[in-house]
């Protein structure tokens, strides 16, 4: 590519690589890998946020040791009753349209 189209194609990798820099490792996981995750935490805190354009999905993020992991559901999860939940307006991740 050469050109401004080039030129903006760059600056679009660049800014997903500044991105994945500032938000560090992101894992997607099945929604089941999600709940299994939940399990082996005491109290896990859990960003929740609905998504979706034609059709509403559940979008869950959550940490654990140093990792965050991601996963969207067509339904709600069944999240641990000890889980603290933080309700998003919307969860973004690289690459996730």
């Amino acid at each position: 590519m050469t050109g401004a189209a080039g030129a903006s194609s760059a600056g679009a990798q660049a800014g997903m690589i500044q991105a994945v820099r500032a938000l560090g490792v992101i894992v997607r996981v099945e929604p089941d890998q999600f709940i299994e995750v939940l399990l082996r935490m005491e109290k896990p805190l859990i960003v929740s946020a609905e998504g979706g354009i034609f059709k509403t999905n559940y979008r869950y993020l959550t940490s654990y040791k140093g990792i965050a992991f991601f996963t969207k559901a067509a339904r709600p999860l069944p999240l641990p009753k000890d889980a603290e939940i933080v309700v998003a307006s919307k969860i973004w991740v690289p690459g996730e349209m």
